[in-house]
Parts: structure tokens; C-alpha cells; sequence
């Protein structure tokens, strides 16, 4: 393994988990060293070291919180290795309510996850980092967690830069960054290929970048799923940059709970991504309810003001642009700059689309498609000013639509089924005239 030399934190000293009974002999319970080690290193501010070693460190479930007095730095350069099985919930590895944190080093945190994925999908993650402000994760490398590798919430300011996430790509929920409730992440430079989402980013996550990330295996960079329940939090401020995403079931995908809570997605774009030979490049599903039929309700997510641009490579699949929004709440201002998709092996891909306001410009392959919008949007998405300019008639030849696409339908069940025209209540009165 390539060492970096130990870099001692300017404002203290450094703190040796093997001066604090740490043993490396992949058997030996080192919680209480490390527990040790960290209260020493947090009270008066320093650099906990986890040195290179010919053997493990095994560690089983602890929390490693603040505040502290100083800004400390967490140095592996050795294997710190997690239990067998699964015998906890939660996260293995916590880092809680710290300030000005540094992890890194040449090290690695070794989940164990092959002796516990035959009991997930209700697995530990492994790395917890909560209620974390002004933190720096470097050079670490994360192996075979039980669930996910990272997971963050709460978090403000925090950096992940040349690291290593890895993982089967059939191994279970094992996603590489999972975060929520966070703000500022950066990712960057770094390989993640797990058996989930390269990257999600769930409810409550504002000002995210991720630049120069090779994906895969995985379900590709995500955001979501978000809605299914009443206090998830809007997702805003989301840069994709620079990416690769390779041999993976998603490329970038925004999924969104059906029947959902009402919030929104907004001010998403991704530019210069590279897609070699993943499913789904593209992918917006509003229809996400872990069911093969369809789903028992729809989504109230708001999806708005997202951009591809310069979004080229392979399909595995024949529909590289896929975007299915909900036909209660469409897509709007979607914009596709330059997509270049062509199918692995050779042959044309295809579009599909639903429910969305989408906006074309420059190289489009798959060809763009004309979107389906649901009868209700078409008809409806105006009707105030046509009630105002055209008054009963245009309500008349409404109807007299509805009907012949929904017969069977009376005028109230129309209203109902559409949830349109309430706020009108004289438009609503005509309505029922002519149709009751």
C-alpha cells in the first residue's frame, strides 16, 4: 500500500491509536483504543493517526463526536476492518457535531460487506457524517460496505477529493455518497463504482457539485428519490460537471415518489458528461414506487429549470432520453443541449416523454420526440384565459372533449379526476350546466 507521510494538525500534536493499545491483528476489539485516542485528539485539538500496518484494525460500532477544542484531522493510512455480519443498524463509523474536520490519508475502512449483503437490504452503512461544518475527506478509500459507503445529513461545507469508493456492482444498497439535509457538498476527482447510486442526493440537499467522478458500476448519479414523505425538503443547486458514468443501470437520474408530498427539484445541470455503455442515460421517473404495476397514485413533485448539456456516448438501452413526468405536475423548462447518444454496439436510440415542457438546442441523438402531455394538462393548462375570452362555448367544447376521452365521466367526476376549474367557481357552475 502507497503511505503518505503522516501530516500532523498544526494545532496539537499527534495521537498514535497503537500508543493507546490499538493492535493490527484483524481479531483484536480496537474501540476502546480508538475511543481513547479520538477524546485525547479532540480535547486539545491534533491529528488522530491510524498508521500503516501489516494487518487490520478491527473496530466495531462507535462514535467518534465534538465539538472539540481545535481543528482535528483523522489520519488513515492503515485498514481500519468493520465486524462480521450485521450486528447493529445505523452506521458502523459515526463522525458527529465536529467542526474544521480533515479526514485522510492512504488508508482504507473495510465494511465487511460480503459476511452481511445475504442479510440486507437492512444493512449498516458504514461512514456517518453528522451534523459535520468546514470538513475535507482526501485520498481515503472506502471497500465493500454493508450499505452505504457515506452517508451525510446535516451537513454545511464539506469536500470529498481523490477518493475511492468500491463495492460489487451486484452488492446491495451500497451506495457510494447517499446525502440529505446538507448543503455545499463537493465531490470531486474521485472513483465510485458500488451496486447502488454512485452519488444520491435526497430531500433537503441545496448547492451540490460534483465534477469529475467516474461512475460505475452503480445506478448512476441520482437525485432522489424525493416526496414520499411530508417533511422532505426542496433539492436546489445541483452542478454535474465532467463525469464519466460507465457499465451502469442509470446514468442521471431525477426520481420522484408516486403517490408523493408536495416539493420540488430545481436548478439542476449537467455538462460534459461521458455515458459509456449505461442504461437509462438520461432518466427522469416520477413514477418511483418499488411496485411492477402501476403506481396508486401520482407525483406532486415539481421538477423545473433542469439542463443536459453535452451529454454523449452509449445506450445499453434503445431509450436513451427518457423522461416521464407527472401528469399532475409536468416538467417544466427542461433543456437538452447537444445530447450525442448512439446504442452499444451500433443502431439508433429513441426518446420517450411524458408530462414535460422541454426545450431543444443543437445536436440532438436520440431525435428529440414531441412530448405526450396527459388530457388533463392540454386541456386545462389555459383554461383560464379561454373561459375568459370564450366564456360557456369553450366550456362546452371541454367537456364535450373529456367525454369523448373519458366516457362514462360525468361533469363532477371530471373536476375531480383533473382537480381543475374549482378556482373558478362560475366557470365551474357553467360546467356543471352543461354536463350534469
Amino acid at each position: 500500500m502507497l503511505v503518505l507521510s503522516t501530516q500532523v494538525n498544526s494545532d496539537g500534536n499527534a495521537y498514535d491509536v497503537t500508543d493507546y493499545g490499538a493492535v493490527s491483528d484483524g481479531t483484536t476489539d480496537n474501540t476502546q483504543a480508538f475511543m481513547d485516542t479520538w477524546n485525547a485528539t479532540c480535547k486539545s485539538g491534533g491529528t488522530m493517526v491510524i498508521p500503516a500496518a501489516d494487518g487490520n484494525f478491527l473496530v466495531d460500532k462507535i462514535e467518534l463526536s465534538g465539538p472539540c477544542s481545535h481543528q482535528v484531522t483523522f489520519q488513515l493510512d492503515g485498514v481500519i476492518l468493520a465486524p462480521e455480519g450485521n450486528p447493529y443498524s445505523g452506521c458502523w463509523f459515526t463522525f458527529y457535531g465536529i467542526s474544521d474536520l480533515t479526514i485522510q490519508g492512504s488508508g482504507m475502512f473495510d465494511g465487511n460487506g460480503p459476511s452481511a449483503w445475504e442479510h440486507c437490504p437492512v444493512c449498516a452503512a458504514s461512514i456517518g457524517l453528522y451534523a459535520i461544518n468546514n470538513a475535507h475527506i482526501q485520498g481515503i478509500t472506502s471497500l465493500n460496505s454493508k450499505a452505504a459507503h457515506f452517508v451525510i445529513d446535516g451537513g454545511d461545507g464539506m469536500t470529498f477529493e481523490n477518493i475511492n469508493i468500491t463495492a460489487p456492482g451486484d452488492s446491495p444498497n451500497t451506495d457510494g455518497i447517499n446525502m440529505a439535509n446538507s448543503s455545499n457538498i463537493h465531490i470531486i476527482n474521485s472513483n465510485i463504482g458500488t451496486g447502488d447510486d454512485c452519488v444520491a442526493i435526497a430531500q433537503g440537499s441545496t448547492n451540490i457539485n460534483i465534477k469529475g467522478v467516474n461512475c460505475g458500476p452503480g445506478h448512476g448519479i441520482s437525485i432522489g428519490s424525493i416526496g414520499k414523505v411530508a417533511d422532505d425538503k426542496d433539492v436546489q443547486g445541483v452542478n454535474v460537471q465532467s463525469c464519466t458514468i460507465t457499465s451502469a443501470q442509470n446514468g442521471l437520474r431525477i426520481k420522484a415518489w408516486a403517490p408523493s408530498y408536495p416539493v420540488t427539484v430545481s436548478n439542476v445541470t449537467y455538462q460534459d458528461i461521458t455515458i459509456n455503455n449505461a442504461s437509462n442515460p438520461i432518466v427522469i421517473d416520477q413514477t418511483y414506487c418499488f411496485i411492477d404495476k402501476e403506481c396508486p397514485g401520482v407525483s406532486k413533485v415539481q421538477i423545473s429549470n433542469v439542463k443536459y448539456r453535452g451529454v454523449t456516448g452509449t445506450s445499453a438501452t434503445q431509450v436513451a432520453v427518457n423522461l416521464q413526468c407527472s401528469n399532475s405536475t409536468p416538467c417544466q423548462d427542461i433543456y437538452l443541449e447537444n445530447i450525442d447518444l448512439s446504442l452499444t454496439g451500433g443502431g439508433q436510440t429513441s426518446s420517450s416523454c411524458a408530462n414535460v415542457n422541454v426545450t431543444y438546442s443543437g445536436t440532438q441523438n436520440p431525435p428529440p420526440l414531441a412530448p405526450k402531455l396527459s388530457w388533463c394538462h392540454l386541456l386545462f393548462s389555459h383554461q383560464s384565459d379561454m373561459v375568459s375570452e370564450f366564456g360557456s362555448l369553450y366550456i362546452f367544447i371541454l367537456i364535450a372533449t373529456l367525454k369523448h376521452l373519458d366516457s362514462g365521466s360525468n361533469g363532477r367526476q371530471i373536476i375531480n379526476l383533473c382537480g381543475v376549474l374549482t378556482s373558478n367557481r362560475s366557470s365551474e357552475k357553467h360546467l356543471l350546466v352543461y354536463t350534469d
